[in-house]
């Protein structure tokens, strides 16, 4: 008998990916989405669509009851009200998998753990509102209401992807690094681009967020990033070789910068200290990561393929042209 997944979201980037994960392991599969973003799978006759708004409790109980899902993926859920209101509406699924975020964080432990480094906490406003300042502890307050429901016996489990990368990626937050590859012989980075924001393929998240479905434990809550993490340099040079090409990567100081009026954080990727996760947890259920070379080469070539460049997501080139010279200067 073939296994049944609902996934909240579908058509766009995680969900995309979970959805052709599942498929692949021989799942039939109905999304739930609002149906704005265009659907990959509508000549897939292994995928079924559901329309609807997904902070709409009688549209979910609809998905529900047209899905009849085993498991049911929630790629989308923003605010811990959604939370609490799936894990009342598919109860009885053998699993609720929600997607929350390395964001849920809110300790600089290197590297962070599910069971040992302390969750934002989140106030009554936090939880409905949409600030990106409110996004972190959202997503705490959203396992928290996972671990709650696994009490009352519900199989719900939650997956913390770090910074998601790979083909679809609507952010374009690492396409704008591989445009600066892509088009020019010498690119930029802030200080000696040594910074570790601990990032995750979007096959990977695919992966584990089927994996913990089939194999996690209720209540529990498992990291998701590459097990072999490279600087932002290293992520440069991997883009090179992914697209055939070379790059040469220019270190900047402070003065470098500011002569450009560029702070460091305005580059994507950058952050000034280690964000690192542990992924042991995950790794334990049998779970594996793409080999970067691999996952950057895949990300960067669909990132040209589909025109993606990322260029509203830091510094124009006129200002990386002015820290270029100010690095000639000294």
């Amino acid at each position: 008998m073939t296994d049944t997944a609902l996934v909240v979201g579908g058509t766009r980037f995680v969900g995309r990916h979970t959805v052709s994960e599942l498929l692949d392991h021989d799942y039939r599969v109905t999304t739930f989405t609002r149906g704005e973003s265009g659907n990959p799978f509508a000549d897939d006759d292994r995928v079924d669509s559901v329309h609807g708004d997904r902070t709409d409790r009688e549209a979910l109980e609809t998905a529900r009851d047209a899905a009849d899902p085993d498991v049911v993926i929630d790629t989308c859920a923003y605010h811990p009200g959604d939370v609490e209101t799936a894990t009342d509406v598919f109860a009885a699924a053998d699993a609720y998998v929600y997607v929350s975020s390395g964001s849920a964080y809110d300790a600089p432990d290197v590297p962070m753990r599910e069971d040992g480094t302390a969750l934002h906490d989140c106030t009554p406003e936090q939880a409905t509102d949409d600030d990106v300042e409110s996004y972190g502890p959202r997503k705490a307050e959203g396992d928290r209401v996972v671990a709650r429901a696994a009490e009352d016996g519900v199989t719900a489990m939650a997956v913390r992807p770090m910074l998601v990368y790979g083909p679809h990626d609507y952010t374009e937050r690492f396409a704008y690094w591989t445009d600066r590859v892509a088009e020019y012989d010498e690119v930029a980075v802030p200080f000696d681009g040594g910074s570790l924001l601990h990032r995750v393929y979007v096959e990977d998240v695919a992966s584990a967020l089927r994996i913990v479905a089939e194999r996690g434990e209720a209540g529990e809550w498992y990291n998701v990033a590459d097990r072999d993490t490279f600087s932002l340099s290293r992520s440069l040079e991997l883009v090179a070789d992914g697209l055939n090409t070379d790059v040469s990567i220019v270190q900047t100081g402070p003065a470098d910068l500011a002569a450009a009026g560029v702070e460091p954080t305005d580059f994507p990727l950058y952050t000034p200290d280690p964000a690192l996760a542990a992924t042991e947890k995950l790794a334990a259920l049998g779970w594996e990561s793409t080999d970067p070379a691999e996952a950057v080469a895949t990300t960067a070539q669909a990132h040209r393929e589909h025109g993606r460049d990322g260029v509203e997501n830091g510094p124009d080139r006129e200002a990386e042209e002015k820290i270029i010279d100010a690095v000639r200067d000294d």
